[in-house]
């Protein structure tokens, strides 16, 4: 039996970022504007928070549960504290998802401005690589790990995962000869993170919610869609080499949170380069109603012996908690396709994935969503064993 597979039960987990505590964002916000944050009194508020968080999961029935990247302004501008070679871009205009924002002009100014970026304790910065990659510092990573396996220890925890970014997410090539060299250098530099995790005896989670957006990309035909998700692929590859599957897990979404979402690719337009990645394990979006029919994908696609699936079972953009029955029969039907043993529960995506003090989903409803989530999988246990 694979590391990630279930046993007797389906286990729950989540995809990792969850809300950070006000105190949390008042003290990140201070840090990122560079006033003076004595170290002893962070640290030790990160050390405090996670055992508390992580408690929380545990006591809610999740399974394999994480830090909620209690420490992180964000799941991927994380590691411009962690990586050299790039420069901040702030003033720089990013031009968020096209299609959509053209399609829903009204709609998305309000939503960036009130429910996406309106709260945020930092302003994104696009990344512009300008020199050699290479991981500079682990001291931030080494305190991210000693502070969740205490809290495991502390909670009772059998196990636990830590997000990492996959190459996509880092930012953009301004200095390698060919995308396909710069991928592969981030690929090289972010091992040392990827290793240093699963070392750890945690699971490792690369976060890349950037594959979807090649295939709606209007600007590429297919063989150059192919082509720049191979590159993806092939990069994220380079940096677990020699790192055991069972030990990674591989998440993908969509990258909009709530709107209308018309313009996504769908999960069998790219299933084939997720199951590339060298995962134990394969999460993705499942819950939410652009999405939720992807598990007939797997009516053609075989699952590869061993290896997991963690659709999502609860909406990362909605403040609707689902029902034990509802979460059940999705369970019910991706493991009448792939077997009891091969499905995780898990979410849609990152309940907070960037430091806000506005997220989408209200904390409150958060924990009643994983209490839902523990009590569907238990339905769908006893139905299977």
């Amino acid at each position: 039996m694979a590391l990630q597979q279930n046993i007797d039960r389906i286990r729950t987990t989540h995809v990792g970022s969850l809300p950070r505590p006000k105190n949390i964002l008042d003290l990140l916000k201070r840090k990122i504007a560079g006033e003076s944050v004595d170290p002893h009194v962070w640290d030790a508020l990160v050390t405090t928070e996670v055992a508390s968080i992580v408690q929380k999961q545990v006591d809610l029935g999740i399974d394999i549960v994480s830090d909620g990247e209690i420490p992180k302004p964000g799941f991927f501008s994380y590691v411009e504290d962690r990586l050299e070679g790039f420069e901040g871009r702030p003033d720089e205009k990013i031009n968020w998802w096209p299609k959509e924002t053209a399609m829903f002009p009204e709609y998305y100014q309000r939503y960036f401005n009130d429910a996406m970026l309106g709260g945020m304790v930092a302003r994104f910065a696009p990344q512009v690589c300008v020199g050699p990659v290479r991981y500079k510092d682990r001291a931030p990573l080494d305190r991210d790990i000693a502070n969740l396996k205490a809290a495991m220890k502390q909670s009772g925890a059998t196990m636990a995962f830590m997000p990492a970014i996959g190459t996509s997410g880092i930012g953009r090539n301004g200095y390698y000869r060919t995308e396909e060299e710069y991928f592969h250098a981030v690929g090289q530099a972010m091992a040392t993170e990827y290793r240093a995790i699963v070392d750890a005896g945690l699971l490792l989670q690369v976060d890349d919610p950037f594959l979807p957006d090649i295939f709606i990309d209007d600007a590429l035909d297919m063989a150059a869609k192919r082509r720049r998700a191979t590159i993806y692929i092939e990069s994220i590859n380079a940096g677990l080499k020699g790192i055991p599957e069972e030990k990674v897990r591989f998440h993908t979404c969509y990258s909009i949170n709530e709107g209308p979402r018309v313009n996504e690719v769908q999960l069998g337009d790219f299933i084939e380069f997720v199951l590339m990645v060298n995962a134990g394990s394969y999460s993705f979006e499942a819950a939410n109603p652009r999405h939720e029919h992807d598990y007939h994908v797997f009516e053609r696609v075989k699952l590869p012996d061993g290896k997991v699936i963690a659709p999502g079972m609860l909406a990362h953009a909605s403040n609707i908690v689902e029902h034990p029955e509802l979460i059940a029969e999705r369970l019910l039907r991706y493991t009448n396709l792939v077997g009891r043993n091969n499905v995780l529960a898990g979410a849609d995506c990152g309940f907070s994935s960037q430091a806000t003090y506005t997220t989408e989903v209200h904390p409150t409803v958060l924990w009643a969503k994983f209490q839902a989530l523990r009590q569907g999988a238990d339905i769908a246990s006893r139905k299977l064993w």
